[in-house]
């Protein structure tokens, strides 16, 4: 009698466990990102992709420029997010060579969805993926319609011709360009390095200034940086002080007709209700039309996670056609998913920015890949040059004497 009531108390024990066992805690996951302005659109396509799979991620970004130290943080101490955005080429690398970030090689549609230079920015020498291709930016000049159609001017193709709009509209009192170097980052990573690839080539000549085979005072660079010189003489009055963030209000407010800058600033124009335009920034006569079109954002898992399967389902969901369209209904505009797939935009005005890439020499921001170290010194001597304190030839041989002593030679 005992042994019979004592298995039918463990029956019963089981009998009411069972519920139990069948409902496993739902999947919860983070996400880290340098994405803090975009924290309302980015956790809307993290409920999308909960509504699809069950899977909760919550959006957990940090401000850009803390983000690199407080991720690192983060992994070194075990805290560190799920998945997280991954910077493009040697920043993102030093977190895979740690062994922080996931080996993505494997994950289903890396390597049949994405072009070479897509998965070049997040590849190791040897090959090993360390982040599925997420979304590229491109450097571009948005100009005021409205402001060049009172003042008859067509849209420049070739860089002489955008001085001479320039003069056109300074000589009418218009301030020809909103941009400023307070920044000190946009001065280099939009008008610069959105400059360089008409003068230098894609990524086969970049590779020839990485090795050391080119020197950046050769003429190419001298030629860029005469430009360069040439176009700081259109800078607004005050420009100094003028920042990245007061380009969008200078231009939308008619206080400037152009504004170079990169595509993400597409989808801030809206509040002013200005009629805008976009156009490549125009190479000099007779040579190759390049545009920087850069690979901005990966996204990869941490080693450490404890729901690696789930992790890897979300980045194998990234690398789908499916997954990139419903991201790019969801990303914010001038974000451009970088699948080989055909993707639409809800917004015209994005297919016209992506649609400048058609039929020009493509590169990502020069320095990015191997001479990130000459950052600083570029910003510096292009600020000189804009305000007048150095020569385009003192310039370039500082570049070259930089490239020189990143590259060890």
């Amino acid at each position: 009698m005992k042994k019979l009531t004592a298995l039918l108390l463990a029956v019963l024990m089981l009998a009411t466990m069972l519920p139990l066992l069948g409902q496993a805690e739902p999947v919860k996951l983070t996400m880290g990102s340098w994405r803090s302005d975009d924290a309302e659109k980015a956790q809307a396509l993290l409920d999308k992709y909960k509504e699809l799979t069950g899977v909760e991620i919550t959006f957990q970004p940090t401000v850009s420029d803390q983000y690199n130290a407080t991720l690192r943080l983060q992994l070194d101490n075990g805290t560190g997010p799920d998945l997280f955005y991954s910077r493009s080429y040697a920043v993102g690398q030093e977190l895979f060579d740690a062994g922080f970030a996931m080996d993505c090689t494997d994950i289903p549609g890396v390597k049949e969805n994405f072009s070479e230079s897509a998965l070049n920015a997040w590849q190791t020498p040897d090959g090993k993926a360390f982040a599925v291709p997420f979304a590229a930016v491109s450097q571009v000049i948005y100009y005021n319609k409205t402001l060049f159609a009172e003042n008859n001017l067509a849209v420049p193709t070739t860089f002489v011709e955008l001085l001479t709009v320039s003069q056109a509209l300074k000589d009418k009192g218009i301030e020809p360009f909103a941009n400023g170097i307070a920044s000190n980052w946009d001065i280099l990573e939009c008008v610069y390095l959105g400059m360089l690839p008409n003068y230098v080539g894609g990524a086969d000549q970049r590779a020839l200034y990485e090795s050391g085979e080119k020197k950046m005072n050769d003429e190419a660079f001298l030629k860029s940086l005469q430009d360069f010189a040439a176009l700081t003489k259109f800078f607004p009055e005050g420009f100094e002080s003028i920042t990245n963030s007061d380009g969008p209000a200078m231009l939308g407010l008619g206080r400037a007709a152009m504004f170079i800058d990169g595509s993400w600033t597409c989808g801030t124009f809206a509040e002013y209700g200005v009629e805008w335009g976009a156009f490549a920034i125009p190479a000099p006569e007779g040579a190759a039309a390049g545009l920087c079109f850069h690979p901005d954002m990966g996204i990869t898992g941490n080693n450490a996670t404890k729901h690696p399967e789930e992790v890897k389902a979300f980045l194998a969901w990234l690398a789908t056609p499916e997954g990139a369209q419903i991201t790019s209904d969801y990303l914010p505009l001038g974000f451009f998913p970088m699948i080989n797939a055909p993707i639409t935009f809800a917004d015209p005005a994005v297919t016209e920015i992506l649609a400048l890439n058609e039929g020009k020499v493509l590169d990502a921001r020069f320095v990015w890949a191997k001479l990130l170290g000459m950052y600083t010194p570029m910003v510096e001597q292009l600020n000189a040059l804009s305000k007048g304190e150095t020569t385009p030839e003192a310039a370039a041989e500082v570049f070259a004497a930089e490239q020189a002593k990143v590259l060890g030679q």
